[in-house]
């Protein structure tokens, strides 16, 4: 499988089902970037450094993800608006197993 169909509701409520590639090694902050569902500057600041939360997302579905790293649990006990199901787009990379993720971004900061 070369891309994998996200399903992902904007700031403003509206849903997107997208596709995204597995063969690009890119995160989900890189793909909500691509197809601009966020105006620009408004995610990803920091670059995908997990050093901002503008990218913070809650994932709506049961997705196995992978375990939050030590930057990113710090980032988020700093965040605005974060919820149990909150993770970071820029430490999520883009793979198979996200095939029919849901996820909704959270409210700029």
């Amino acid at each position: 499988m070369q891309d994998i169909t996200l399903h992902i509701t904007d700031r403003e409520g509206f849903d997107h089902e997208i596709k995204a590639p597995t063969d690009m090694n890119m995160n989900l902050m890189e793909v909500i970037r691509s197809y601009e569902l966020a105006p620009e500057g408004t995610v990803g600041i920091c670059g995908g450094m997990a050093m901002c939360a503008s990218c913070q997302c809650y994932m709506e579905s049961h997705h196995e993800l992978p375990e939050q790293g030590v930057d990113e649990e710090a980032m988020l006990a700093e965040a605005f608006h974060v919820q149990e199901n909150s993770r970071l787009g820029c430490q999520i990379f883009i793979s198979e197993s996200l095939d029919q993720l849901k996820l909704t971004l959270a409210p700029e900061e």
